[in-house]
C-alpha cells in the first residue's frame, strides 16, 4: 500500500543527529528498575555485561526490568513494536531513589523504519491537503477512541474485519476499522487496500474496481498476533457513494494465503 504523504519516520542516524543529550538511568543488582514504554517492547540491547535488560521475548509487553552490578558506565537501546527507538546512558548506584521509569512517546529518539517519501523539507512538512500530519495523528486518534457504529463485518478462516461508519470532516474522510486474530496463527499484513466498486447486481451489469487513495494510516500494525483485537484508522480524500457503488476493504496476509474481501454501502 502506497502512503501518499510525507512521512515524517525518522531513522536512527537522523534522530540521533538532533535529539537532546540522553537521560541517565541508575540500576543495583538488589532491586529491579521498572521502564514502561508506550508500546511492547521487542528489543532491549545493554552496552555492558553488567547491566542486564530483562523483558518478555515471547510474548510482548510494555516494561523491562533493569538490573546493574558495579561497573563503568554504560548505555541502554530499547526498540518497541512499532519501531521507535529510546537510548539511556546506564549507571551503577548502590542507593537508588527511583525504582520505576514511565517512557513516553516524545522521548523516543526516532524509528527505525527509514524515512519513506522526502518532499522539500522546506515547505515546513506538509501534506498536499496543507495539513500537518499532527493534526491527521490528532483527529485519527479521536476516531478511533469515538464510539461510531458497526457498518460491516466478514470473518475468514477466524480473522475477523470490521468497518466502522465514516467520519466525514473537511475535506477527509477518516475509516475506523478493527480486525480480531482468533485462528490460532499470527496474520502478518501485506497490504490493506480501499477500493469502490461500481456497477448494479444485474447479471448483465459491468463492474469497475476503482482504488481509494490513502493519506494516511493511523495505527496500521505490520502484524495481528493470535488472539489479539487492533483497531486503526484509515483517512482518505472525501468521497461519496453512489445508490450504485459499494465501498470494498481488502486485507491480505503477507507470504500466506488468507484474503479478507469486504463489501459495504455505508448504510
Amino acid at each position: 500500500m502506497k502512503i501518499t504523504i510525507v512521512l515524517i519516520v525518522f531513522s536512527l542516524s537522523l534522530g540521533m543527529s538532533a535529539q537532546q543529550p540522553l537521560d541517565t538511568l541508575y540500576a543495583n543488582e538488589q532491586k529491579n528498575v521498572a521502564l514502561f514504554f508506550p508500546e511492547p517492547v521487542r528489543q532491549g540491547i545493554t552496552g555492558a555485561p553488567h547491566f542486564v535488560f530483562t523483558y518478555n521475548r515471547e510474548s510482548q509487553q510494555h516494561f523491562g526490568l533493569l538490573q546493574a552490578h558495579p561497573g563503568p558506565e554504560s548505555n541502554l537501546l530499547v526498540v518497541t513494536s512499532n519501531g521507535q527507538l529510546y537510548s539511556y546512558i546506564l549507571k551503577y548506584k548502590p542507593d537508588l531513589t527511583q525504582l520505576n521509569y514511565f517512557v513516553t512517546e516524545k522521548q523516543s529518539i526516532g524509528n527505525e523504519i527509514p524515512i519513506k517519501e522526502v518532499i522539500d523539507q522546506k515547505k515546513q512538512k506538509v501534506d498536499s491537503l496543507g495539513r500537518t500530519l499532527a493534526y491527521l495523528k490528532r483527529a485519527s486518534d479521536a476516531v478511533l477512541k469515538s464510539q461510531t457504529q458497526k457498518v460491516a463485518s466478514i470473518r475468514v478462516q477466524d480473522i475477523q474485519l470490521k468497518l466502522f461508519r465514516p467520519v466525514y470532516y473537511g475535506s477527509e474522510v477518516f475509516l475506523k476499522m478493527v480486525v480480531k486474530n482468533a485462528s490460532g496463527i499470527d496474520f502478518e499484513i501485506d497490504y490493506l487496500n480501499v477500493y469502490t466498486l461500481n456497477g448494479s447486481d444485474r447479471r448483465q451489469s459491468s463492474f469497475q474496481n476503482l482504488p481509494l487513495k490513502t493519506l494516511f494510516a493511523y495505527g496500521l500494525p505490520k502484524a495481528i498476533k493470535n488472539g489479539e483485537i487492533r483497531s486503526f484508522v484509515y483517512v482518505l480524500p472525501k468521497f461519496v457513494l453512489t445508490s450504485s457503488e459499494k465501498l470494498i476493504l481488502e486485507l491480505r496476509e503477507l507470504k500466506g494465503s488468507r484474503t479478507l474481501l469486504l463489501q459495504s454501502k455505508l448504510q
